[in-house]
């Protein structure tokens, strides 16, 4: 027997997979599941009924590092042949070494994120594939761990930012932007398998076609751009046409973004952007070395509800950033108040090996970043609450998740 090829009448071999981390990370999961479906592997519920277990990690703050960690090790020790992929793949330990080969030694193999390649061949390596399946066996829009309604779209990897907090663009790598025409196929081929909602992801949706000087692509025998506002226009054409949803998310404040509002006024898309604006005043987003500030953030959102007045803003922001000050912190407090922002989430600052922020001065004590953070999350839910009692009495077009029976 080869390395590729099982003996005849053997069982299929079958594959234990956990998936951590963000969407992207989930869309990196799905890819690989996708190719192991395509070459006739299948998956276990369980760590003990498979053959070997697959876990795509997370390595973006030191909670997910530990979650990762942990599964990796529950993985070992309920069966043994453990490949990791994913961010945390691609972080280093003490002396540059690679850090969960140091903590786990006995994993088969390590990747970086977005690898379906390096897994699957680290899968033919340990677990010889059983045959050569014919491709239609697949289902066209691929394997999917999403309910069978909604689905993610990830159009770009990597990020060209250098925020002071986020290792992100060393584990990911600098943007790299998805051909426009491999995008709007998989659209396609996700609505017409019955999805109800795209949800656009990458780690800067509106960065796509920067890559490539948004050059001009083909899709459906006609020329389309490789950036944002081409690429949104066509995927909201795509859904009206099978009845669905397009859903903005990661999408940094640039200017260009205010030409998509339009498009959401006109129901192409969803009347929602997700908007990761992190702090308002322009000193801690000096520190943070992010885009834009406060005051002009508070201009573009104003604009986008004169012109989309039922548009929702999302966004998500960080308490107790080093050398943030109390004027600083209130500063955001007021911020979001007169933003009046639809849905905002917080994280109490903490700090990431590798990352920028570690070495600037006056960081705040843990004890005040928690405080912070609850304070925060008592003013955003208050807005919350009174823009959603707004809409009291209102009728709108949903989407059931589930329902009983």
């Amino acid at each position: 027997m080869t390395a590729s090829h099982a003996l005849p009448g053997a069982e299929t071999p079958k594959i234990g997979f956990v998936s951590l981390g963000c969407p992207k990370a989930l869309t990196d999961s799905e890819l690989i599941l996708t190719q192991l479906s395509a070459e006739g592997y299948r998956t276990s519920k369980t760590f003990d009924g498979a053959d070997l277990v697959i876990v795509n990690t997370c390595g973006f703050i030191d909670d997910a590092v530990k979650e990762s960690l942990d599964a990796i090790g529950e993985a070992l020790a309920e069966n043994g042949k453990v490949i990791v992929t994913g961010c945390l793949g691609a972080r280093e330990g003490e002396g540059g070494a690679n850090l969960v080969q140091q903590i786990h030694p006995s994993v088969l193999a390590v990747t970086g994120p977005h690898a379906t390649h390096e897994v699957m061949e680290a899968v033919h390596q340990h677990l010889p594939k059983p045959h050569d399946p014919f491709t239609d066996l697949v289902p066209p829009q691929g394997i999917k761990l999403t309910p069978r309604h909604y689905a993610y779209l990830k159009i770009s990897e990597g990020c060209n930012h250098r925020c002071t907090f986020c290792i992100i663009p060393s584990m990911r790598g600098d943007l790299v932007s998805r051909p426009i025409g491999d995008v709007l196929t998989e659209a396609r081929k996700l609505f017409e398998a019955g999805v109800k909602e795209l949800l656009v992801v990458s780690q800067d949706t509106s960065a796509y076609g920067v890559d490539v000087k948004y050059r001009t692509g083909f899709w459906d025998g006609k020329p389309v751009k490789t950036r944002m506002l081409d690429l949104v226009r066509a995927l909201g054409e795509l859904a009206r046409a099978h009845g669905a949803w397009v859903r903005l998310h990661y999408v940094y404040p640039y200017p260009h973004v205010d030409d998509v509002i339009p498009l959401m006024a006109e129901g192409l898309v969803l009347p929602y952007l997700d908007v990761p604006l992190q702090h308002s005043h322009p000193d801690v987003l000096r520190r943070m070395k992010r885009p834009a500030s406060g005051e002009k953030n508070l201009e573009r959102i104003a604009r986008w509800r004169e012109i989309c007045p039922e548009i929702v803003v999302r966004s998500t922001f960080i308490a107790g950033f080093p050398g943030e000050t109390e004027a600083e912190f209130q500063h955001l407090l007021d911020f979001v108040q007169e933003a009046r922002i639809d849905r905002a989430g917080c994280f109490a600052y903490s700090p990431v090996d590798g990352a920028a922020a570690n070495e600037l001065p006056d960081p705040v004590p843990d004890e005040l970043r928690q405080e912070r953070q609850a304070r925060f999350m008592a003013v955003a839910e208050a807005v919350s609450v009174e823009k959603l009692r707004s809409r009291v009495g209102a009728t709108m077009q949903v989407l059931v998740d589930s329902a009983p029976g």
